[in-house]
């Protein structure tokens, strides 16, 4: 693994968790629609070397146990009624777009559980003339009843998607309609076969959602929670690949290897990072927590944390041995041009 960068700046305040536009946990559906309308401000999250305060703890920006979807023990604080938000959203939908009624009802309105209707959904969207959608039913809604961790990360992945992409005009949309989402469920189920030793059924089901969603995601790579895989088309996972936490990846980005070296060969990507498209980052090497990489970039050595990596090699925005750091988590801002002073 390639050895990390030093950096000599001094300390500056963690991270803030607070996100960039207001993100309401409980409301009605007419104050969550009215959310894509709020624009991003401009904003700069870079911070010089001096710290902003003496006591930089006191500066820190946290979410608040309602906006993160957690209480104060942890646990979810209205993921037991996201579904029932679910169902809302469709039966409003329903009323407002009659073409669709059937469509949201056999989707949504006819499951108990948020289980049952994804494992429907995603049988449905990855069945073919030789792998029939009932067998796909049992096998995902199996997996879905019998580990919960899928089903919390299924949950916090629909918040990471309304709250980051202003394109999400409700929870139901990004169940139904957003393939880096569903893509990212159906690696979970995979996943879990590859660690049971099924492997090739999880090789199936990583064929299957290559080939529908063009997205591909080996069943060996492990994927935290909080994952917005934004427009998604052409992302590409390799096996020993790690994604933490609230990590937020555009479209077009490899994490891949470097040859044909067998072993633990791929990227370890840490909690907050922000990939933006077109990136490859290639080889066993690690992108520090709340780091963020520009566009088009070709990573091959570590990315301290809390930096900005662009260009092909990327380098680190500041220099090697001064890089700026980052003052806010970038996978949750989604702001991918505030470290470059291009004029026209």
């Amino acid at each position: 693994m390639a050895a990390c960068i030093e950096t000599s700046r001094t300390k500056t305040p963690q991270l803030s968790r607070e996100p960039t536009m207001p993100n309401s946990a409980g409301g009605d559906y007419d104050y969550q629609c009215k959310i894509v309308r709020h624009c991003r401000p401009a904003f700069c999250d870079r911070v010089s070397g001096i710290p902003i305060c003496r006591n930089p703890g006191n500066a820190q920006h946290r979410r608040s146990p309602a906006s993160s979807g957690r209480d104060s023990n942890g646990g979810s604080s209205f993921g037991d009624d996201l579904w029932e938000k679910m169902r809302e959203e469709a039966e409003l939908v329903s009323s407002q777009e009659p073409v669709l009624s059937s469509y949201y009802r056999n989707s949504i309105l006819s499951h108990d559980l948020m289980e049952s209707a994804l494992a429907s959904h995603l049988s449905i969207k990855l069945s073919d003339s030789s792998l029939c959608s009932e067998t796909l039913y049992d096998l995902f809604k199996a997996v879905f009843v019998d580990d919960p961790e899928i089903v919390e990360a299924v949950k916090a992945d629909l918040r990471a998607v309304k709250e980051r992409d202003p394109a999400c005009i409700g929870y139901v949309h990004c169940f139904l309609s957003f393939k880096g989402f569903l893509a990212c469920q159906a690696h979970r189920v995979a996943h879990r076969l590859w660690s049971q030793g099924r492997r090739a059924l999880a090789l199936v089901i990583q064929s299957r959602v290559s080939e529908v969603f063009a997205v591909d995601i080996h069943p060996g790579a492990r994927i935290g929670r909080g994952i917005l895989l934004d427009h998604a088309t052409g992302v590409v996972v390799g096996e020993t690949a790690v994604i933490g936490n609230d990590v937020s990846i555009l479209h077009n980005v490899t994490l891949g290897g470097t040859g044909k070296a067998s072993g633990d060969r791929h990227p370890k990507i840490g909690d907050g990072v922000l990939i933006g498209a077109g990136t490859c980052i290639l080889g066993n090497i690690r992108i520090g927590e709340g780091a963020k990489i520009g566009a088009g970039s070709v990573v091959l050595k570590d990315v301290p944390p809390r930096t900005t990596a662009v260009g092909n090699p990327a380098k680190l925005v500041g220099g090697k041995e001064n890089p700026i750091k980052l003052d806010r988590i970038p996978s949750f801002t989604m702001d991918h041009t505030s470290w470059s002073d291009y004029v026209i």
